[in-house]
């Protein structure tokens, strides 16, 4: 990160919220100072401090230290201009200066002894060597250790005593002197010569150089304990990438790893380091030696380890020899593996799959497992003989993947060749099939326009169901045998990085297909949801990276569109979409945005979760769970200089006041509510508590919307409307007007007639079905849309706090039109029926 600007610290004192916890600690964090009486005594920080933080990979961060937690190992930071703070590990950075000069007292007059001068400062250099390889060097006026890490005081300059205190962690430290090195000294004294000095530290060096990963290579682990102790020494080292230690050791050359990484983005099923050993650019040996060396996974000699029972018999013999991994212990819920390439993760979320356990990589060198594999089942006599198991054919799949049906029976299959048994558990054999079939049902769910996919869990024998939600109906989909019950449950809790050992409580997680199907850029949001008997239902909301629709396309009569594109053309205000769950809001504000996103715009949207994307927007991912909410992302995008701001819904009362308070200061809000119609919007908003004033003087325009299933286009046919039906129809769309402002029949029926008729007569749109629309006689949505512009009267309504039918009242007279009238027009137009109209409509 750049260098900020310069900061001015404006807030004197901590959070509240800070403020309490700390003063809640018995022993507040005191900020060391130079070991000389002539410094202050370290005092217990109360303010905020300015600071310098220098990362693990040399990025600079200009901000203020909130507080330290020497317990939790982390230092709360603000980085302006957020006002909030980060919990910063100090395991994240590897220096951290408070930019606040520490002056020391006034020496002594001149006139006193100098035997009595206790303010003495000599300085020292220093070198500390880190872990990520760099050194560091510098002076300092004494220094202190203790156990969180190493302070240093940096004079300011050889004239001035002041300092600027350093705090390096120890998480970063792999070695420091502070002083005249020893060798110097001797050197110095002729105890001895610099070329000896030079052989000495030259050996040093090349001790302090070798990382666990070059022990580990020599001596290999045998026992559990040195294996932990491996694993945690791992776990402190900087992260890095395989291609990087391969760099590092010139095993490749830049343009030999650009290649590969080329090659990947294409196909992702196949690890980096793999991938390399199969173009023959490395020997499996190298790739070994760079996993252990600069990624510090420990080497276990798999023929001479303690392996535990526990371990094995988490694992079937028949899977760990396909996968080729050896459980070697379990330790604090987790499984510890050997394998030769721990990288692979398609191999490692299978050993989660099966094992239900978090898995723990290490390495083993290359053929190891060959023999080490069935010697130590056979030991344990896990799952049988496993030498006759050796004999056994591996499994294949005899489908393709892109058919359920086929898959669906290949498991039917497989279950009746097992015997029958009243405690019969899920087969090994078909976890690659259960896999296949998850991510084949969710292509296909995708190719078919599908919004939700429901997987319905039952007790006892009972199959599991999947439905299908498209076009707002559910539809089933297929049913598995119940011994796949949890094993589905499971696979798809691994997808999204959820707890699979968690079933009392609901869980919600995010999918990115494209991990799994590099060619299918897709993403789902998942909810398990628990149910009786112990058992879980899921959902997955299908969320495809779609680019907006164009507002012309919405299916807005001409009126509403005009009208809906005049508001959102204005500089400042606020336009709300309302409707409830599903019905397309999001989809219209993007369609808003895209119609004035122009390059002299700058646009900010908050959303959860962003589900359309386009060039020329900043969009922002809100998380509730850090507390980044819609209304603190709408308080920062509003220091951010915007035109326009988008926030993805009002769910409560300090998103609606901050969206007010943006529109009447020169910004155009869009944003969505869960309310039943136009008019309603203003009430429920104002019940929220907002200033009628301040509302009424902000609101340019309310639409709400619902959607409706179209008719099939290939099977549809029109016939004369009966009269009625079309008597119907008129008094439908009429009586929701007040007598003074109700249309004439005659006139309202002409229009019809005029712009929706054949040849003058009315038609009715029925559609029997057919293959395209699978004989449903619909096929895709459409849109109902109710939009209600604020008039100078209505605004004078809204002041005086008007009810909601006056408001509809108005609005009608002056040319809104309800959704259930725009539909009627739409069944006229021959888009849907009347049925789904009055099902989606109010009266």
């Amino acid at each position: 990160m750049s260098d900020l600007s310069p900061l001015t610290w404006s807030e004197p004192t901590m959070p509240a919220e800070l403020s309490a916890s700390a003063a809640a600690e018995p022993e507040p964090f005191r900020w060391p100072s130079p070991p000389y009486s002539a410094y202050p005594q370290p005092q217990a920080q109360t303010a905020p401090e300015p600071c310098e933080i220098i990362g693990l990979n040399g990025s600079r961060m200009v901000g203020r230290v909130i507080l330290m937690v020497p317990e939790e190992r982390l230092a709360q930071i603000n980085i302006p201009p957020a006002r909030t703070t980060l919990g910063l590990k100090f395991a994240q950075f590897s220096t951290m200066k408070l930019l606040q000069p520490l002056e020391p007292r006034p020496r002594l007059t001149e006139g006193r002894s100098t035997d009595m001068e206790l303010d003495r400062r000599p300085r020292f250099e220093y070198t500390i060597e880190l872990k990520n390889g760099t050194e560091l060097t510098g002076m300092t006026i004494g220094y202190e250790q203790d156990r969180i890490g190493l302070f240093l005081f940096h004079p300011i300059n050889e004239d001035s005593d002041a300092v600027q205190r350093v705090f390096v962690p120890d998480e970063a430290i792999a070695s420091f002197d502070v002083g005249t090195r020893i060798g110097k000294l001797l050197v110095e004294d002729s105890a001895a010569t610099a070329a000896e000095i030079e052989e000495i530290a030259r050996e040093q060096q090349e001790l302090r150089s070798r990382r666990v990963g070059d022990i580990l290579v020599t001596n290999q682990v045998v026992t559990a304990e040195q294996l932990l102790v491996a694993i945690e020494q791992q776990s402190k080292m900087p992260m890095v990438r395989i291609g990087e230690a391969l760099l590092a050791m010139e095993l490749v050359s830049t343009r030999q790893l650009d290649e590969a990484l080329e090659q990947q983005r294409s196909d992702r099923s196949v690890p980096l380091g793999e991938l390399l050993v199969r173009k023959g650019v490395v020997s499996r040996q190298a790739l070994q030696s760079a996993l252990a060396r600069k990624m510090g996974y420990p080497l276990v000699d798999v023929d001479h380890f303690s392996v535990e029972a526990d371990a094995i018999r988490k694992l079937p013999f028949a899977a760990a020899r396909r996968l080729e991994v050896l459980p070697l212990l379990i330790r604090d819920g987790r499984l510890i593996v050997a394998l030769e390439d721990p990288t692979r993760r398609d191999t490692l979320d299978e050993v989660e799959f099966i094992t239900q356990m978090k898995v723990v990589p290490t390495l083993t060198k290359v053929g190891s497992l060959h023999f080490a594999l069935p010697t130590t089942y056979e030991r344990f006599g896990s799952e049988g003989n496993a030498r006759s198991e050796l004999n056994f054919v591996p499994l294949t799949v005899e489908f393709e993947p892109d058919n359920t049906n086929k898959l669906v029976e290949s498991l039917e299959r497989e279950q009746l060749d097992r015997p029958s048994r009243e405690d019969e558990k899920p087969l090994e054999q078909s976890d690659n099939s259960l896999v296949r079939l998850i991510n084949t049902m969710i292509i296909e769910a995708s190719n078919q326009g599908v919004s939700d996919i429901h997987i319905e869990t039952y007790p006892g024998r009972d199959k599991v169901k999947i439905r299908f939600r498209k076009d707002g109906r559910l539809h089933p989909y297929l049913e598995l045998p119940h011994t796949y019950r949890n094993a589905m449950i499971a696979r798809i809790k691994i997808m999204c990085d959820l707890d699979i050992s968690e079933r009392r409580k609901p869980q919600d997680g995010k999918i990115n297909f494209a991990k799994f199907s590099p060619q299918h850029k897709l993403e789902l949001r998942v909810a398990t949801i628990p149910t009786n008997n112990g058992l879980e239902d899921l959902v997955m909301r299908l969320l495809a990276s779609a680019k907006p629709i164009a507002l012309d396309q919405l299916g807005l009569s001409a009126e509403n569109l005009g009208r809906l594109k005049d508001a959102v053309s204005r500089p400042y205000g606020m336009v709300l979409c309302v409707g409830p769950t599903g019905s397309g809001k999001t989809t219209t504000l993007h369609s808003a945005l895209s119609h004035i996103n122009l390059p002299e715009r700058k646009i900010w949207t908050a959303e959860d979760p962003i589900e359309i994307t386009q060039a020329g927007l900043r969009q922002v991912q809100v998380n509730p769970k850090i507390d980044w909410t819609f209304a603190k992302a709408l308080r920062a995008f509003l220091r951010a200089d915007p035109d326009v701001i988008m926030v993805g819904e009002i769910r409560d009362e300090e998103t609606a006041q901050m969206a007010i308070e943006a529109s009447l200061t020169g910004h155009l809000v869009l944003s969505t509510l869960h309310t039943n119609s136009a008019p309603e919007t203003v009430t429920r908003l104002l019940d929220m508590g907002m200033d009628p004033f301040n509302f009424a003087d902000s609101l340019l325009a309310v639409l709400a919307q619902r959607l409706v299933r179209r008719l099939c286009k290939a099977c549809s046919r029109a016939e004369p409307l009966p009269a009625t039906e079309q008597q119907e129809l008129l008094d439908d769309y009429r009586h929701v007007f007040a007598a003074e402002h109700r249309p004439d029949e005659a006139q309202l029926l002409a229009g019809w007639q005029k712009r929706f008729g054949q040849q003058g007569k009315l038609m009715r749109y029925r559609a029997p079905g057919c293959a395209r629309c699978e004989n449903t006689g619909f096929k895709g949505r459409a849109g109902l849309h109710e939009l209600l512009v604020i008039s100078r009267e209505l605004r004078r309504m809204i002041q005086t706090g008007a009810r909601a039918e006056e408001i509809l009242d108005v609005g009608l007279s002056e040319g809104m039109r309800t959704l259930r009238q725009d539909g009627i027009e739409k069944v006229l137009q021959g888009e849907t029926t009347i049925e789904e109209v009055r099902a989606m409509s109010n009266v």
